[in-house]
């Protein structure tokens, strides 16, 4: 394990990514010495150079100083890149991203890592609400912005950390949380992982890295969960909505304007009565398993409470944006089948007329490999429509389209169309959605814009 010292020079390769940012802002509240490279100037490398981060815009070999102790990447830095060249040509040790934050979560006592194929972000997000209601001071480092902190990040200086633990590339296989939450291990990422099995078999070496005196929180609805938690020296507990698990929401009550009341069992005695702000039966199950985790870190009952009721949701899930003319614009992250299921779900129980869902598919690799299932996961819309693929890291060999997922999507009787660029999809909505419909822009790339033009024309 790195022990990082006061004084220690960290560069980091890609340092304004949401991620990286935050491991930056934690180790330069350690005391070290932090600077990094980023392709261009944006909201959040501003606020690093306003905690003193010195920054360079541009990858360039001569960044990488003699002083440098580490060099800190992510994936999408190859070894190909000039300042990672010039690392192992100075002969400074590299460290990637998930490492880095597996070092940092091995300083605190009682860490928590949230794994899952979805639900991550949501999570990572309720846990954190409930460590903060409980006054713990919680270090907190999610995927996405939390109001409540108006931050991705928070720094505390006490022994509970929070963060997410991203599978791919078996990121999370470099983390020892105390606490390890899986929601569901479902296909993704099949670029890296190939197959289903693989990622069970990923999942379960990350509940192995719990210690004993640790504990894995897991779905029980996870297709033959046994496997996963075979072996394990920690203590398993299981939670859900049906019998059987150990945590389980019952009595669940779904109000019209979307808000959820249910009871929680823990081993068939009432351990409260929880009220939660956001709409959906996955989003019960989220705070299940949030409670699990805190309960088993020492938090009562009435924190856990206080906590979820203080949770509104994160930046990108499920968020509204708006309402113009009597259409409420929501936007949601969901990138995979499961979870534009659960997101329409959701907004199936929220009042209103006609469900449009404005879906921009993300990278060609999981469109391709999920296409199928992309084509059944629309069934409680009643009008879709699929904008461009968004790329990413990826670029088109013509194997896969939109407008051929869309063909996908009308052979189950739906609605759906390929209309075109945002400015034609935006016209298109302007003409056709009415006073009392819901208007849900949903996929990982930056299809929010859609709805956010519609809300501004």
């Amino acid at each position: 394990m790195t022990t990082f010292q006061k004084g220690q020079h960290i560069y980091f390769i890609g340092i304004g990514g949401i991620s990286m940012s935050g491991l930056a802002e934690i180790l330069a509240d350690k005391g070290c010495i932090v600077s990094g490279t980023d392709i261009k100037e944006s909201p959040v490398t501003k606020h690093l150079q306003n905690l003193g981060i010195h920054i360079n815009f541009g990858h360039k070999a001569e960044n990488i100083t003699d002083d440098v102790d580490l060099v800190v990447y992510t994936a999408a830095i190859h070894p190909d890149n000039p300042e990672y060249q010039a690392a192992q040509a100075k002969h400074i040790p590299l460290m990637d991203r998930a490492r880095l934050l597996g070092e940092i979560m091995a300083e605190y006592e009682d860490s928590i890592a949230v794994a899952g194929t979805h639900g991550k972000t949501t999570t990572t997000s309720m846990v954190s609400e409930i460590l903060l209601a409980a006054g713990t001071d919680p270090t907190i480092t999610v995927g996405g912005i939390l109001p409540t902190i108006s931050s991705n990040l928070k720094i505390g200086h006490s022994p509970y950390f929070v963060a997410e633990a991203c599978e791919y590339f078996d990121s999370f296989l470099q983390f020892k949380p105390f606490v390890g939450v899986i929601l569901n291990v479902e296909s993704d990422h099949l670029d890296y992982f190939k197959n289903l099995a693989n990622i069970r078999r990923s999942f379960h070496a990350f509940a192995e890295r719990i210690p004993a005196k640790g504990a894995l929180v897991i779905n029980q609805a996870i297709e033959n969960v046994a496997e996963l938690t075979q072996g394990l020296d920690c203590t398993v507990e299981t939670f859900g909505l049906a019998d059987g698990a150990d945590w389980q929401a019952k009595n669940i009550i779904h109000e019209p304007d979307g808000k959820n009341t249910f009871d929680v069992y823990y081993k068939g005695e009432l351990f409260g009565n929880f009220h939660l702000n956001v709409p959906g039966d996955h989003n019960i199950t989220n705070a299940v398993a949030s409670i699990a985790a805190a309960h088993f870190v020492g938090v009562c009952p009435a924190d856990c409470q206080k906590g979820l009721l203080h949770f509104t949701g994160t930046e990108r899930r499920f968020q509204k944006k708006g309402e113009k003319n009597g259409v409420v614009v929501i936007d949601d992250y969901a990138h995979h089948p499961t979870e534009i299921k659960a997101a329409l779900a959701a907004a199936k129980k929220v009042q209103h007329r006609t469900t449009w869902c404005v879906f921009q598919p993300h990278t060609y690799s999981r469109t391709k490999f999920l296409f199928d299932a992309f084509g059944e996961a629309f069934t409680d819309a009643d009008e879709v429509i699929i904008a461009d693929i968004y790329a990413a890291r990826e670029s088109d060999d013509g194997t896969i389209s939109a407008a051929m997922l869309a063909d996908r999507i009308a052979k189950t009787g739906k609605s759906a169309r390929y209309v075109g660029d945002f400015d034609a999809i935006r016209s298109y909505l302007e003409k056709n959605c009415k006073a009392g419909d819901l208007l849900l822009t949903v996929g990982a790339g930056d299809v929010f814009k859609i709805g956010e033009a519609f809300l501004e024309n």
